[in-house]
């Protein structure tokens, strides 16, 4: 189970870790990995009687040469406790040992090592005993560390069906702690389960013999002085810190690709897309919208011609034309599974379409104003409507009405990736965000100019919103703050939707009032690229979710540009 810390999250672990006993090795008194007699290998060479020098060609020892009291800069000691530990993660048992003898550093004292085996046992009343004569942060609550103690002790008395020692353990001994009554209440509930399995599932913990106490030191040693109980996995840890350092500082950063630790990593301007490489002139007015599908073989357009276009996005040829609406088209959205479409119009309807068969299947007429925008729940069970009227509405993948909320007249919202939130911009200057199960608002900012376009990013947390004030903002949504400003752009009077893309959403994309495109680094704000080509306002812009070399815009000049 993935202890629930203040929003700390585990790292995934190794079965090769140092110090857990395994088939990997074992660990000795000095708390050093001392491997299985099958892990030592005949073969290569290894320093003896903790020389650091060489053999030379007669096999006799050479004199080392002085060793540096740093390592160009940094601690020794750390180094070569880290690498100790990367050797142990590596599987490279016996050059750990090695390097503890010839180095004379031990990866961990026998105390450490001692409490390492009693949470990877279920020792749990000396882990207890250890543990407080453990240096911990300042900042760590002693009693939230005994809580994720018992709590595990808790859980495998539940998985052994131990139910009367389990209740003792969480009467007795994780109530007084006070830590969380919220997470005491969740516990109590799990005596209800019947079995083992109900348990693992109900708690999503995989048991005494999963890798769940594997989490719990993981856990533990983030609130331990790592003088003397080094993270797990540090090297591993350091090594991506430099790898994202690396492809922050690379403005054309577009590949999934993570970068070589060999050299210094940067990505050729001429990777990037920025030519045009087709312009699709079939709608005869306006382009107001332009989405991809979600395997980015297809890509919709919705249009002031009153028609929706279906592309198939290898040839760019028209697939269908969708036609039914009696004023301009604003908006258009895929469902999850890329078979049907929903389309918003100033006809005050939006329309349910079955992109397979290219017919509409329902039409939604329970506005009194026109239809902005629209965003569909990951299941693609339901989908909800908002606009001009002062309400959004919740409907079944039938276009039936399930629900209908009071919200300010809204110009776009989105479900975020992960289910849990509504997020919404509307015509008083605001970003709101609603609880998508319950669909109260949790929380609204006021951000200081109009609000046109959102977009939110993969991991629920923050958003790209486009304003008045001639910038996009990346807005957190648990706070509001504005995380970065993206200037430049020219948007006075119209709706522009921009968007994020690129390879792990590197870039932040939108069209502009001026003609062109703007491309910016998400991370760093930097403009990274002003793309002429429109003749006319660039009113929304879509990046290809399965192919980061390609993005579309839609404009004014009534065409699309890939």
């Amino acid at each position: 189970m993935r202890l629930e810390n203040n929003g700390v999250t585990s790292n995934s672990q190794s079965s090769n870790a140092p110090g857990v006993a395994s088939n990997n090795g074992l660990v000795g008194s000095n708390g050093a990995l001392k491997p299985a007699a099958s892990e030592i290998h005949s073969n290569g060479s290894a320093v003896r009687n903790g020389m650091a020098g060489k053999l030379d060609s007669a096999g006799m020892a050479c004199r080392a040469a002085p060793m540096r009291s740093d390592y160009f800069g940094h601690d020794r000691e750390e180094v070569t406790r880290i690498l100790i530990q990367a050797l142990g993660d590596l599987g490279y048992a016996k050059a750990a040992i090695t390097l503890e003898d010839e180095s004379e550093y031990t990866l961990e004292s026998p105390y450490v090592s001692s409490f390492r085996h009693a949470v990877l046992k279920g020792d749990w009343n000396n882990a207890e005993k250890l543990l407080e004569g453990m240096e911990i942060h300042q900042d760590a609550d002693t009693n939230a560390l005994l809580f994720y103690l018992r709590q595990q002790k808790f859980l495998e008395l539940l998985e052994m069906r131990d139910v009367s020692n389990a209740l003792y353990v969480l009467r007795t001994e994780l109530t007084p702690l006070g830590h969380s009554s919220e997470r005491v209440h969740f516990l109590s509930s799990l005596m209800m389960c019947l079995t083992a399995d109900d348990v693992k599932q109900q708690a999503n913990w995989d048991g005494a013999l999963g890798i769940s106490r594997q989490h719990l030191l993981s856990e533990l040693s983030k609130f331990i002085s790592p003088a003397i109980m080094i993270p797990e996995h540090r090297l591993a840890s350091l090594l991506q810190q430099v790898k994202k350092t690396q492809i922050a500082n690379c403005l054309y950063h577009n590949t999934s690709n993570p970068p070589s630790l060999y050299s210094d990593h940067t990505c050729d301007r001429n990777q990037f897309p920025l030519l045009t490489i087709q312009t699709l002139s079939d709608h005869t007015d306006e382009v107001y919208c332009v989405k991809f599908s979600h395997d980015g073989t297809k890509m919709a357009s919705a249009s002031k011609d009153k028609t929706i276009i279906i592309w198939d996005v290898k040839s760019f040829m028209p697939l269908c034309v969708l036609e039914g609406h009696t004023k301009d088209v604003t908006y258009v959205e895929w469902s999850p599974a890329d078979t049907r479409l929903v389309s918003c119009s100033r006809d005050k309807t939006a329309r349910l379409w079955d992109i397979t068969e290219g017919i509409c299947i329902k039409t939604m007429s329970e506005f009194t104003e026109p239809v902005s925008s629209v965003t569909w729940a990951p299941d693609g069970q339901t989908f909800i409507t908002g606009g001009m009227d002062e309400y959004m509405i919740s409907w079944d993948a039938q276009g039936e009405r399930l629900y209908r909320a009071s919200a300010p007249r809204t110009y776009d919202l989105e479900i975020t990736a992960d289910g849990s939130k509504i997020v919404t911009v509307c015509i008083n200057d605001q970003l709101h965000v609603y609880d998508f199960h319950n669909w109260k608002n949790q929380r609204s900012y006021s951000l200081g100019s109009r609000l046109t376009g959102l977009e939110t990013t993969k991991d629920s947390r923050y958003a790209i919103v486009n304003t008045a004030a001639r910038e996009v903002i990346l807005v957190d949504l648990e706070n509001g703050r504005v995380i970065q400003r993206y200037s430049g752009q020219v948007q006075d009077q119209w709706v522009i939707r921009g968007c994020l893309g690129g390879a792990n959403e590197n870039f932040v994309l939108s069209g502009s009032e001026d003609s062109n495109i703007y491309v910016w680094h998400k991370q760093n704000g930097q403009l990274v690229e002003k793309l002429a080509g429109h003749t006319g306002t660039v009113n929304c812009v879509a990046w290809n979710p399965s192919n980061a070399q390609m993005f579309a815009s839609a404009g004014d000049d009534r065409t699309i540009r890939m």
